[in-house]
């Protein structure tokens, strides 16, 4: 009786304890010894821990604050990490009056960093994919129980199965091409209901967890280690503007301003250019910031100062933990541009090498150089620390071009005046530019589907200044497959990647006759400019378009490129004394695309609808 009494007096004592025992997330859930940085926040989640008192008793690990906040459910503790930490298991000791909990952490050996965060520039040239579709290599994750969408090919608007052993699969295809980066879209877990989807990756529902129908974060760090061994980079998406209103913090917000409030502030106004006005109202300028990008996307408060430091160490907890080599930020205008600054600013401190393209959606160049760091000419104190920006300009020029009549500003004038207004940007050459993306219709598409100017355009891209991207499938000239949404109809699959495709256009046999022609083309491309050090970081020397064609120079003391782009119906003569500055010191030209020699002691003639390449002798 006495011990039956007894083991009720311990039950009763435990069960207060029980309730606030589990620790349901701990973000982030492992950390490292010897960081470039020695803070550490560490974003407790569970029953009441906001009632509890940290202690650490561990050789140089000390809380510097510990901080409760609206929802009683959370504690936020801030660790400083000294280079006399050693890596090991430590044990965070939570305590109130009922009674304690141990919280397991670990500090984990940081890996040799020879291949890894290794950044990139205009020596590269960058291949952008949506995983969901480009191929599925596990058919087994396309639906996860509990999971609130599932695969459904019947549908382009839908989740389609591409995954990481896709990619992995399929890395041959990528390599042989000659690109030297992939840029993913976003893998973090999009757990979205099917009447919204989120395939795209846009809208995370936890920012330490890839997709499990991608697959896992070791697959994902697996991956990248499998790149890396192949000699390419790769680029991480990310998004700080938004999440998925799925996230498991919308269900218990730490705070009452972790996110603005939609109903007082709606969407935003999609207007970048606001940021950047000298004359913006309060009222636009609070809209572009703080409205939701869609209604089941909601927008992060950046002036949280604990959201904020999470944000900042999500980042380089998935730079540490995979050794990925570069991040495009999604979305880059829209957020608090100071938080957006230390943010740039942080990252690449702690990763020197380190390198971020900010996705920059404005009308203007000015508007678009306003967001790269060092910018001349700006007035307004502001400086982004941001080293590469999305040409959206590049492309918007390139499009008019091929779709235009030839004039004064008109058709490849496009070209010419886009260029011209680089003196804006603190480096033109860090630009990343492309004709197309996961958010444009494909540029094949868009100018008629005529072959001759979608390869000048193509030969452009990889001549001309910055550091050039292809969208997949650009390679094949892939135009619209989908007819049944908006995004999807340029976010189709890629033949061959996806269970019972009739056909694989990662195989020379899969692909039809013309897709071979351009995909040969594509890769004598970039093959060729993977060895030009005039187009990694040649001065750029270009002559007014005349009569259609266009003429423009690289020079480099090892290599000089003259690119002619004719796009008139009829062949062209070009007088050699216009270019005789550059010429004079040159007596012919190697066509680097048939290897035939170009006499340029006289006169030239260049056929209609098409570009020559010369490397100058």
């Amino acid at each position: 009786m006495n011990k039956l009494y007894t083991f009720f007096l311990i039950l009763l004592f435990l069960i207060p304890n029980l309730k606030a025992q589990e620790v349901k997330v701990i973000d982030p859930p492992f950390w490292w010894a010897n960081m470039p940085v020695t803070e550490l926040q560490i974003q407790l989640y569970g029953e009441n821990l906001g009632s509890y008192r940290a202690t650490v008793n561990y050789a140089g690990v000390e809380i510097k604050r510990q901080i409760a906040v609206d929802s009683p459910n959370y504690l936020f503790i801030y660790l400083d990490i000294s280079e006399k930490a050693a890596a090991g298991k430590l044990e965070i000791i939570l305590k109130n009056g009922d009674g304690s909990i141990s919280v397991p952490y670990e500090l984990l050996e940081r890996e040799p960093a020879e291949g890894r965060y290794q950044g990139f520039d205009s020596r590269d040239v960058i291949y952008l994919m949506m995983p969901d579709r480009f191929a599925n290599g596990n058919p087994d994750n396309d639906t996860i129980e509990g999971m609130l969408e599932s695969a459904d090919r019947s549908n382009p608007q839908r989740r389609q199965g591409g995954d990481i052993q896709g990619v992995v699969d399929n890395l041959d295809y990528i390599k042989d091409l000659g690109v030297s980066a992939v840029w993913f879209t976003p893998l973090f877990e999009n757990d979205m209901t099917t009447k919204y989807g989120a395939y795209h990756g846009y809208a995370a529902t936890d920012l330490y967890k890839v997709d499990r129908r991608f697959g896992s974060n070791e697959e994902y760090k697996a991956m990248i280690e499998t790149v890396h061994e192949n000699g390419m980079k790769v680029i991480m998406d990310m998004i700080h503007n938004h999440i998925g209103d799925q996230h498991w913090w919308m269900k218990d917000l730490p705070t009452k301003d972790w996110v603005h409030d939609f109903e007082k502030l709606g969407q935003t106004n999609f207007r970048g250019s606001v940021a950047s006005d000298p004359y913006a109202s309060e009222f636009d300028s609070r809209k572009l910031v703080d409205g939701w990008f869609v209604p089941e996307m909601p927008d992060l408060n950046q002036d949280n100062e604990l959201l904020t430091d999470y944000l900042i160490q999500n980042t380089l907890w998935w730079i540490e933990y995979t050794g990925v080599d570069g991040i495009r930020m999604d979305t880059y205008v829209y957020p608090d541009k100071d938080y957006m600054a230390r943010w740039s600013k942080e990252v690449l401190e702690a990763y020197p090498g380190f390198n971020i393209v900010g996705e920059a959606w404005v009308n203007t160049v000015a508007g678009e150089a306003y967001w790269q760091e060092d910018k001349d000419g700006v007035d307004d104190g502001y400086d982004s620390e941001l080293p590469s920006l999305t040409d959206f300009q590049f492309a918007f020029a390139v499009r008019k071009a091929f779709n235009e009549d030839f004039g004064w500003t008109e058709g490849l004038s496009q070209l010419y005046y886009v260029l011209s207004q680089d003196f804006l940007y603190s480096d033109p050459m860090m630009n990343v530019t492309f004709l197309d993306n996961h958010d444009m219709s494909r540029f094949f598409e868009h100018i008629g589907k005529r072959e001759a100017e979608f390869k000048m355009a193509l030969a452009w891209l990889m001549t001309t200044r910055g550091t050039p991207q292809i969208y997949y499938g650009t390679e094949l000239m892939m135009g619209h497959e989908n007819r049944g949404g908006d995004d999807e109809v340029w976010r189709q699959t890629m033949p061959g990647g996806f269970p019972n495709d009739s056909r694989s256009v990662f195989t020379k046999e899969g692909r039809t006759q013309k897709e071979n022609e351009i995909h040969e083309y594509t890769k004598k491309l970039i093959h060729w400019r993977n060895s030009s050090p005039a187009i990694h970081e040649g001065k750029l020397v270009h002559f007014i378009p005349q009569d259609n064609v266009y003429v423009y120079f690289r020079v480099h003391k090892d290599q000089t490129v003259m690119v002619v782009m004719n796009n008139s119906e009829e062949n062209r003569t070009l007088e050699r004394v216009r270019f005789a500055e550059i010429l004079d010191k040159f007596k012919s030209g190697q066509n680097v695309m048939n290897n035939r020699t170009i006499d340029l002691s006289d006169d030239f003639s260049v056929d209609a609808k098409s570009t020559v390449i010369l490397e100058l002798k």
